[in-house]
């Protein structure tokens, strides 16, 4: 009998953004077991329980592995010619009938992750016809973060991140990096990056409603859930007032007297009945911000989806303006690729998106477009809602909005009324579960891959590309491959559709697959550490990447800084600040209600065994008899007669959930913490995750135009009011 032989292969993870590497072990073709890389530049030995127990989900028998049909009493396998030719062949006949406008694509987040997903979503969407929807999860947790670019640098990219590396003092909302491992930061071990900066005589402070784990690591102070707004608006009524604006900010930015103008009423005094936070304490952090050298005050996603999450996210860079701690070492600093000309692509891009959000409008809601993604909250209107661009095919693809948009049940219907649904996944969720066809995709180490979308976001400037590690389990095809097959097959006749046919044919002629490689090829070559195409002699490629440097290649030890003047392409290349829209968002402050009947406000919260939802049929990370909790004051409790384990209800004015109870005195009196991604049942085909079960917390939230954010179309997810009562 011969004896398998292990083979050891050098990657890297991309299930969140700190890309840290991996070292894969495949016998006999199959992926076996997952380990941190020690020789990773970065990550250095470190990965999470997640990164480690990924290879359960490569080899989950309930992964979807082949082309899977809705019948009657349930998926029946077919073939891919038999899936693809139905599809596309239906396809065809609602553009003949509807137009580009009856097509929609919803692309979830791991998409990001994958150039293949990318490049396959652009293609579909863009190619098909101009008047075509495009969903993203980014109106979820990021697109008031681009809107915010947009509005202060005239582009949504880059964005501006914490240099971690270097600072002295850096304040963190709506942030817990040692469970999420950071977000639009892209840094491995960024818990060790934290801690560095106190061994170097310098403070983490952690403003949260919640003593998170990061929290608890470091300073917390505590704040009323979704009233970041105020506080950063209090900070900067303190900066102008004790003539604390650095005057670096007098030479980036044009608007200070308005923005003085704005904050003026903000005072500490006059935000503490919103925030909770004594006035003293935010004087003091406003001073200490403009008087460390070093200082970077950073947000994410508790900032992002909260009922005005594009303004605090516009504020969090104002304070870091004013404080003289914008574009410099160790403050809030921009990871540009270094390559030539790139400017000018963002110029373009700029007026382009600029243009977009003047001038379109979603059908549903009237709300302007965020780097061209509608919001997502508004898929189940966009299908239900007669008229010109009713939606009648739907394809999702890496996502399970049913679990992470606002009112899931509500989405589970309008999909049984469409007239094709299309689900490219690793599973049956319960979201794909609705669909006419769940297409099987690969994962991350059944792909070639280089992590396009974070390479902005570096603490420190990083390339790493890799090839697959095994080959696609099953019938699993990348997106990128099944999309163009799926063009190839249908008479939709567009220049971007022809073009992709022709090129796929010259390919195939070659003996080769069409593949986006070659672009992200040329990305890598004319970046920072590239070859320029052989102008530097032994630049970077992707091959080159693979094969000579598997571990990766820091291609510079910090973020350059000093850059503000090509980021930014407004004329004479200074942040603009003043714009209505900021303007009428300050303005409206002032008339939030609270409505009666609900005194608490519930905010979610990152587990550190849970990615979303897509995580919860791996044995290892379910061990141990995971429950889903909502989290609450024991004091507030004690108030409802309710004790540890209770089971409970929680209503919002727009819902209502089950689910166990937690208690802890380490949150903000009146804050309800529940965690997202849990809601599993019978529909999906993951049994794991079903036996889990837990409640879709998207059901207290509200899907109607009035409750998402104006600007960016953001769903509201943090500060929603809530009562909890005995079941």
């Amino acid at each position: 009998m011969i004896e398998s032989k292990a083979e050891s292969k050098v990657t890297f993870c991309r299930i969140c953004e700190p890309l840290c590497g991996m070292i894969a072990t495949v016998e006999d073709g199959r992926l076996t077991a997952l380990r941190p890389d020690k020789d990773h530049p970065l990550s250095a030995g470190f990965a999470c329980q997640k990164g480690i127990a990924f290879s359960e989900v490569v080899n989950d028998p309930d992964r979807v592995t082949t082309p899977l049909k809705r019948a009657q009493d349930g998926f029946v396998p077919v073939s891919w010619d038999e899936a693809l030719d139905d599809i596309a062949a239906r396809l065809t006949e609602i553009h003949r009938r509807h137009g580009s406008g009856a097509l929609a694509w919803y692309m979830g987040n791991p998409a990001a992750f994958s150039y293949s997903h990318l490049f396959a979503a652009m293609a579909f969407t863009k190619g098909i016809g101009g008047d075509s929807h495009f969903f993203s999860s980014s109106t979820q947790d990021t697109s008031s973060r681009l809107l915010a670019n947009q509005f202060l640098y005239g582009a949504p990219f880059p964005v501006p991140i914490p240099d971690v590396m270097r600072t002295d003092l850096l304040v963190m909302l709506g942030a817990n990096p040692v469970v999420s491992h950071g977000s639009f930061l892209t840094a491995p071990r960024i818990k060790d990056r934290m801690h560095d900066i106190v061994r170097r005589g310098g403070r983490v402070v952690v403003i949260d409603p919640r003593r998170s784990e990061t929290a608890a690591q470091f300073e917390w102070l505590g704040i009323t859930p979704d009233a970041d707004a105020y506080l950063l608006l209090a900070i900067l009524q303190v900066l102008f007032a004790e003539a604390l604006v650095s005057t670096r900010a007098l030479t980036q930015a044009e608007g200070l007297d308005w923005l003085r103008a704005q904050s003026a009423r903000f005072s500490p005094e006059a935000t503490h009945r919103h925030t909770g936070i004594a006035p003293d304490t935010v004087r003091t952090l406003a001073r200490d911000l403009a008087a460390t050298e070093r200082a970077a005050v950073y947000g994410r996603l508790g900032t992002c989806v909260g009922r005005n999450g594009t303004l605090t996210t516009y504020l969090l860079d104002a304070v870091n303006l004013v404080a003289g701690n914008l574009d410099t070492p160790g403050g809030s600093v921009f990871s540009t690729l270094g390559i030539p000309g790139q400017k000018w692509g963002s110029l373009a891009m700029g007026a382009s998106l600029r243009r977009s959000y003047r001038n379109k409008r979603t059908r549903v809601g009237g709300l302007p477009l965020v780097i061209g993604a509608e919001p997502a909250a508004f898929m189940a209107k966009e299908i239900t809602t007669p008229g010109r661009r009713q939606i009648k095919a739907m394809f999702i693809g890496a996502g399970n909005p049913v679990l992470s948009v606002p009112n899931g049940r509500e989405l589970e219907e309008a999909l049984e009324a469409t007239d094709l649904s299309v689900g490219l996944d690793l599973y049956v969720n319960e979201t794909t579960a609705h669909c006419d066809y769940v297409l099987p995709v690969t994962t991350m180490y059944e792909r070639d891959d280089f992590a396009v979308t974070f390479q902005m976001f570096q603490a420190t400037p990083f390339r790493q590309a890799t090839d697959a590690v095994v080959a696609p389990r099953g019938q699993t095809r990348t997106e990128w491959d099944i999309i163009v097959d799926l063009i190839g097959r249908m008479g939709v006749r567009t220049p971007v559709f022809s073009a992709i046919r022709l090129a796929a044919k010259r390919a195939m002629r070659r003996g080769k697959r069409l593949s986006p490689r070659p672009m992200i090829d040329m990305m890598i070559r004319m970046a920072d550490g590239g070859d320029r195409f052989g102008l530097r002699r032994g630049g970077l490629t992707f091959r080159r990447l693979t094969e000579q440097h598997p571990h990766g290649v820091v291609v510079a030890p910090d973020i350059r800084t000093g850059v503000l003047g090509e980021v930014v392409v407004y004329p004479k290349g200074r942040v603009r600040l003043e714009h209505e829209d900021i303007a009428s968002e300050i303005a409206g402050l002032s008339q939030r209600t609270t409505p009666d009947g609900y005194p608490l406000r519930m905010i979610g919260m990152r587990e550190s065994r849970s990615e979303n939802s897509w995580l919860h049929n791996s044995p290892l990370l379910m061990r141990g008899n995971r429950i889903h909790r909502a989290l609450m004051h024991a004091e507030d409790a004690a108030a409802r007669h309710l004790s540890d384990g209770d089971a409970v209800r929680v209503r919002s004015p727009y819902g209502q959930i089950d689910i166990a109870l937690s208690l802890t005195d380490d949150i903000v009196r009146g804050t309800v913490a529940i965690p997202h991604g849990w809601g599993h049942k019978g529909s999906g085909g993951w049994r794991i995750a079903n036996q889990a079960g837990g409640a879709n917390v998207n059901q207290l939230m509200s899907s109607d135009p009035g409750d998402v954010e104006a600007l960016a179309g953001m769903s509201w997810l943090t500060g929603v009011p809530v009562q909890v009562e005995s079941r």
